[in-house]
């Protein structure tokens, strides 16, 4: 009971509270309430909510906590998490998530775990996509806070999942090459796909294919020309990349669509595509090579601002637009 003011404390920020289920304050009574209700539990029980408690190791102040609801008399587990302001973008709420997991999976044998969301919690998205967590969609309309009401987003884990997830290449791949799309890696390209908070900036494979077949007109009264490949790690189709060429009416060769399958992302291999490209365009002569992108969080800003492209001042269709010189 003594954790009841920390835990009154964190659920009345508002950067916690922006996206949860309650207003604030959230006051200390209720937290008592809460806490007086876990008094005697063990652990997760069927159809009751239960919170690990997380604590700063060094103090032993509660900073945080991990809700989970057994269901389906004990076969599948909802969770829910929280962590004071001061302790995040420090890898916690991850590392309380995993163990949940683990524990979930092996000491009560659940066969699914999931969460449900805020449509603009993207940062939540991320954390649970980076634990291999599938979007499963999203129930619209359909979460009501008072008189607020919001779509709820759905996430999902099997067991197959999670040992999928645990088992992908997560080495920088020995070669990376650029391949022709063909009849014969045509059915893998074609399932490639992005985590779903990254949708909002990689169009997915089927709007890629339809734009290679129909090409949009450029802003100067031309045609886009699409120049694809399929991208190729140590032998396993992992992403998909899409350049506009050079034309009359579009001076520089413009990167339209870089995809890189979910499973093989944070591996190095979209870096490794940019070199491919820088050599490639350098050789026929080019003296600059052009990119886009929605700016937001979970873009791939970093990647082309670590790389060394430079925004121009530009934008198009709401995207800022950004240059590599190729002969410095």
């Amino acid at each position: 009971m003594e954790d009841a003011a920390a835990y009154a404390a964190y659920r009345s920020d508002w950067s916690t509270a922006e996206f949860q289920s309650w207003t604030i304050p959230y006051p200390i009574e209720r937290a008592e309430e809460s806490i007086a209700n876990h008094v005697g539990l063990s652990g997760p029980t069927n159809d009751q909510w239960f919170g690990f408690a997380l604590a700063d190791p060094q103090t032993d102040v509660l900073i945080g906590d991990i809700a989970v609801h057994l269901e389906s008399n004990g076969r599948t587990a909802m969770i829910g998490y929280n962590l004071s302001a001061n302790y995040r973008r420090q890898g916690i709420a991850t590392a309380a998530v995993r163990w949940t997991i683990d524990y979930l999976f092996a000491e009560k044998a659940v066969t699914r775990i999931y969460a449900s969301l805020h449509p603009q919690n993207w940062a939540s998205a991320m954390m649970l996509e980076h634990l291999g967590f599938v979007y499963e969609g999203t129930l619209r309309q359909s979460f009501w806070v008072d008189d607020e009401c919001t779509d709820d987003p759905h996430y999902g884990l099997l067991r197959a999942d999670w040992d999928a997830w645990n088992a992908r290449p997560r080495h920088a791949p020995e070669v990376v090459e650029l391949t022709e799309v063909t009849h014969q890696n045509a059915k893998e390209v074609f399932k490639l796909e992005t985590h779903f908070s990254q949708r909002r900036f990689v169009s997915p494979m089927g709007k890629s294919a339809a734009d290679a077949l129909v090409p949009a007109p450029d802003d100067d009264g031309g045609v886009l020309v699409p120049w694809y490949r399929a991208i190729v790690a140590d032998g396993l189709v992992v992403g998909f990349v899409m350049v506009a060429a050079a034309t009359p009416t579009l001076p520089h060769p413009f990167i339209w669509r870089l995809l890189i399958d979910r499973l093989h992302q944070r591996r190095g291999i979209g870096t490794r595509v940019l070199d491919c490209l820088v050599e490639q365009y350098r050789a026929a002569g080019h003296d600059q090579v052009r990119v886009s992108w929605k700016p937001g969080i979970g873009s791939p800003e970093p990647l082309y601002m670590n790389y060394g492209f430079v925004l121009t001042g530009e934008e198009e269709d709401g995207e800022v637009v950004a240059a590599l010189n190729l002969k410095g």
